[in-house]
């Protein structure tokens, strides 16, 4: 008993004080020490690395080890009591005898008197040390995979605070930083636009300024001529003299029988165009538009993407390169593929991608980031092209002149059909046909270091309806 005792008092003893542990903490490398003693030891070591293997902590206030400090309670209660049996021992309550057996089958403390009776008949039975020993081992036993759980938990959280905290980080600033960017194309196109459209109002503000200004000079002039004319005329009829009246008739006649100035009315021409500039104003702007921006219909969700994928900043592309260190979460592939962010599960959706100099690539759908749950693409393999469904675990072969350059991808989900064609040259390449019943994701894998493999943009087009 004593032996037992001193062997369980080893395995809960802090490797600081050699005493019995006092709330027992652990560290990600799995030893433990009383909580005053770590303290008292960081105190001198501001580095916190591990007293038994110089490692070091990923956290200033280490987790409690809620089973060690029971065991250690316990351990303590048991010296207690053994400490006091002498004076105080526990009797049976039924023939107020020691209680020096444990019964096997019923798992309780018995005196010899129990062992004899009918209620143990059969029964087996160990002395209190040899029970309490074995039965320590068995607490033991079942202490060992808990802390190796706790060893665990503490690696995930670790895992959590150092890659998956800042990964967010980074992935939060990269967003942010692409969403302001394109904010600023946008804002920057408004602007040159606004520019545009008020340089053109004030072009034409100056050629009419102008043209006015040559009508009143043109209009001044023939005012001129026409004040002179008068001027003489009223001369002639002031003048008493008859005779030079008479001979002087003619040419004053002349002088006042000028023709009009042939000067037309003002129009609406010759006024600022308010209605040129201002007519649907916002929708031409919208329209012109068009020309910076982009619609694609396929977005990658880089949650997704194995760890040897590198994702283009608008989600549209990836290439491969050397594997990163990224969140083991749930949907993300393990290798070379990433799925689309949205998935179909009614409808017509086409998209086309880019394929051009990579070697090795799939381009199809599949129900979810396990591709056996349901996968149907088109792949090439160092120039061997082929089709697969997961659904018959088939793999085709197919006969291809070129190289496609892009391959389109068209699902009609309700009709049940997921067709490949090669645009460029206007060529069916392979139809699956199958009755979909659950969401597709569209799917990419790029196995080749070097191109990327990329989804191309939609077309945008603006159609007007007149309402009668």
């Amino acid at each position: 008993m004593a032996s037992l005792l001193t062997v369980q008092k080893e395995e809960l003893t802090c490797p600081v004080c050699h005493e019995i542990y006092k709330h027992p903490v652990v560290l990600s490398c799995g030893h433990s020490f009383c909580k005053d003693c770590l303290q008292e030891w960081w105190t001198e070591r501001p580095t916190k690395e591990c007293p038994v293997c110089q490692r070091r902590s990923s956290k200033d206030n280490p987790l409690t080890s809620i089973v060690l400090k029971n065991l250690c309670e316990n351990l303590l209660e048991e010296k207690g009591r053994s400490s006091s049996s002498v004076s105080s021992e526990v009797l049976c309550s039924a023939h107020g005898e020691k209680l020096k057996l444990f019964c096997l089958d019923d798992q309780q403390l018995v005196c010899l008197v129990c062992r004899d009776s009918e209620k143990h008949a059969g029964h087996e039975f160990l002395p209190v040390d040899e029970a309490s020993g074995r039965y320590k081992q068995k607490v033991q036993e079942s202490l060992e995979p808990l802390m190796r759980t706790l060893k665990y938990y503490d690696e995930v959280k670790t895992n959590y605070n150092d890659i998956t905290e800042n990964h967010m980080k980074v992935q939060a600033r990269n967003t942010e930083t692409q969403i302001k960017k394109q904010f600023e194309d946008l804002r920057r196109f408004l602007q040159e636009e606004e520019e545009a459209r008020i340089a053109a109002l004030w072009e034409e503000e100056a050629q009419k300024i102008q043209e006015m200004k040559e009508r009143i000079e043109a209009l001044s002039r023939e005012m001129e001529t026409y004040s002179n004319a008068i001027q003489a005329a009223e001369d002639q009829l002031r003048a008493d003299d008859h005779v030079a009246f008479l001979q002087n008739y003619k040419t004053t006649m002349e002088g006042v029988q000028l023709t009009e100035l042939d000067l037309p009315p003002l129009s609406g021409g010759a006024l600022i165009d308010q209605a040129k500039h201002l007519k649907n104003l916002t929708f031409r702007v919208w329209d012109k538009m068009k020309d910076i921006v982009c619609y694609t219909p396929v977005v990658l969700d880089p949650n997704t993407a194995g760890p040897w994928l590198v994702l283009y900043d608008d989600l549209t592309g990836v290439w491969r390169e050397k594997k990163q260190q990224l969140p083991n979460n749930r949907g993300r592939s393990d290798y070379c593929s990433v799925l689309g962010s949205e998935g179909f599960n009614s409808g017509s959706h086409s998209w086309d991608v880019v394929v051009e100099y990579n070697k090795y690539w799939h381009v199809g759908v599949c129900v979810g980031s396990n591709l056996r749950q349901g996968s149907w693409y088109i792949e090439l393999k160092m120039g061997y092209a082929a089709v697969f469904s997961s659904r018959s675990d088939e793999r085709t072969g197919l006969s291809v002149n070129k190289k496609p350059q892009r391959i389109r991808v068209h699902l009609d989900w309700d009709r049940g059909q997921l067709s490949f064609s090669d645009p460029d040259s206007d060529t069916h390449l392979h139809t699956f046909t199958h009755t979909f019943t659950e969401t597709l994701f569209p799917y990419i894998y790029n196995g080749f270091f070097g191109p990327s493999l990329k989804v191309l943009p939609g077309k945008i087009c603006v159609t007007l309806e007149n309402h009668s």
